[in-house]
C-alpha cells in the first residue's frame, strides 16, 4: 500500500507540473485531472470496429431535442451506428437508447465533456444544447448559463482538439431593426431575447475562434423547424407543429400568434440535409462561417388554409400570446439564402403543400395505429 501511495503522489506531481503541456496550448484550457465521472470501459460506444475509423466520430450535445435524434439517425446511416454518440442530461426513451450509442453529458461540466471527447476520439461536434426563445425568456439565468457558458466550454474543447464544430443559429439572431423581407446573411443584428443574444454571441465567437485559432466552425441560421417526430418544445414557431397534432386529435386549434404573422419555415428533413451538407462541404467552398438557409415562408392563416384541404372541418381561433407575438414581430419574415445555394449547393425539397401532406401522412398513420392498439 505504501508503494501505491508513493506512486500515486508521484503521478499527481507530474500531472500538476508545467510539464503537462497545458501552458503551451493555443487556447486557454484547463488541465485534465482524475475525474470522479470516468467513462466506463464496458460502455457500448467503445465497441468500434476498425472498418468504421475512416468516418468522422460525432458527438451530438442536447441530442434528445427535436433535431438531435433525427440527425443522429441520418449520420448513423452514413457513417455507421457506433460513430455517432448522442448525449444529453435527460433520460432517453427506450427507442432512442437502444438505437445507438448514448452518453450522459452536461455541457456545463467542462472536465466531463473534455473526457468524452478524448476517450471517444471525437472529430465532429454538433452542439444542439440550448434553451429556446419562449422558455429562455421565462428563465434568463438558466438560458445564459446553458446558451453562453456552455458554448464557451464547447469552443475551448473544439479548438484544443481540432474538432469540426457545428453550432446552429436561428431567425432569433435578428431583431426589429434588421431588414425583415428578405433578411440577408450580413446585416444589423440586435435581438431582444436572451435566446437571440446568445445566438449572435455564438456566431461571433465561432467566427473569432476560426480566425484566431483556426477552429473549423460552421453555423446555419435555421428558420422555424417543423417535425412530426416530436412534440413542440417551447419555441415561438412551434404553433406550426401543434396545429397538425390538434387537427388530427380534436379538429380544433388555438393559435398564439396573429393570423398574418409571416415567418420562414422548413421541414425537418431539409434541415437535417442542410446540416450534413454544410458539415461535409470542402472548407475552400465556404466564403463565410454562418449561413442563412430557407425553404418556405408562411403565416398561420396560410398554413391553416392548407391544413383545411385535408381536414375541411378544422376550426381555428386566435388567442395571441403577447410574449411570443413580440418575439415573432422582431424576427425575419423571409430569409435570403443565396450564399448557401451558391457556395455549397443548398437546395430545399419541401414547400408548403409537400410539408402539410407529409405531416398528415406521418401523424395520420400514427393515429390509426394508436386507435387500433
Amino acid at each position: 500500500m505504501t508503494v501505491i501511495r508513493n506512486l500515486s503522489r508521484a503521478i499527481s506531481q507530474v500531472l500538476q507540473s508545467p510539464g503537462c503541456g497545458c501552458q503551451t496550448s493555443i487556447v486557454p484550457v484547463r488541465c485534465i485531472g482524475v475525474s470522479p465521472r470516468q467513462v466506463t470501459s464496458d460502455a457500448n460506444f467503445h465497441s468500434v470496429s476498425f472498418s468504421e475509423t475512416d468516418h468522422p466520430r460525432v458527438l451530438i450535445t442536447g441530442g434528445l431535442g427535436q433535431l438531435g435524434v433525427g440527425l443522429a439517425k441520418l449520420l448513423r446511416k452514413r457513417f455507421g451506428k457506433n460513430n455517432v454518440i448522442l448525449s444529453d442530461i435527460r433520460k432517453p426513451a427506450d427507442n432512442v437508447f437502444y438505437s445507438g450509442p448514448f452518453i450522459y453529458s452536461d455541457i456545463l461540466d467542462y472536465k466531463n465533456l473534455r473526457e468524452i471527447v478524448v476517450n471517444n476520439r471525437i472529430t465532429w461536434l454538433i452542439h444542439y444544447s440550448a434553451l429556446l426563445s419562449a422558455v429562455g425568456e421565462a428563465n434568463v439565468p438558466l438560458a445564459r448559463a446553458v446558451n453562453i457558458t456552455g458554448l464557451h466550454n464547447i469552443l475551448d474543447i473544439a479548438a484544443e482538439h481540432s474538432l469540426r464544430l457545428f453550432v446552429p443559429s436561428t431567425i432569433g439572431a435578428f431583431g426589429p431593426t434588421s431588414p425583415r423581407n428578405p433578411t440577408p446573411d450580413l446585416c444589423i443584428q440586435r435581438p431582444r431575447t436572451i435566446y437571440g443574444v446568445s445566438k449572435v454571441h455564438a456566431e461571433l465567437m465561432g467566427e473569432y475562434y476560426h480566425y484566431r485559432y483556426g477552429l473549423d466552425f460552421r453555423c446555419l441560421r435555421y428558420p422555424g423547424i417543423i417535425s412530426a417526430d416530436s412534440q413542440p418544445g417551447g419555441g415561438t414557431t412551434d404553433y406550426a407543429v401543434q396545429v397538425f397534432h390538434d387537427a388530427i386529435k380534436t379538429g380544433k386549434f388555438q393559435c398564439n400568434l396573429k393570423p398574418d404573422t409571416r415567418l420562414p419555415m422548413m421541414y425537418i428533413d431539409d434541415c437535417l440535409k442542410a446540416t450534413l451538407e454544410v458539415m461535409e462541404a470542402p472548407a475552400e467552398l465556404l466564403t463565410m462561417r454562418t449561413y442563412n438557409i430557407n425553404a418556405m415562408s408562411f403565416t398561420p392563416e396560410e398554413l391553416v388554409q392548407e391544413v383545411q384541404k385535408h381536414v375541411p372541418e378544422f376550426e381555428v381561433t386566435y388567442n395571441v400570446d403577447p410574449v411570443r407575438q413580440a418575439i415573432a414581430d422582431s424576427w425575419p419574415m423571409n430569409f435570403d439564402d443565396n450564399n448557401a445555394r451558391k457556395d455549397w449547393g443548398w437546395k430545399h425539397d419541401y414547400d408548403l403543400p409537400e410539408l402539410v401532406t407529409t405531416m398528415f401522412n406521418f401523424l395520420g398513420s400514427e393515429s390509426r395505429i394508436a386507435q387500433a392498439n
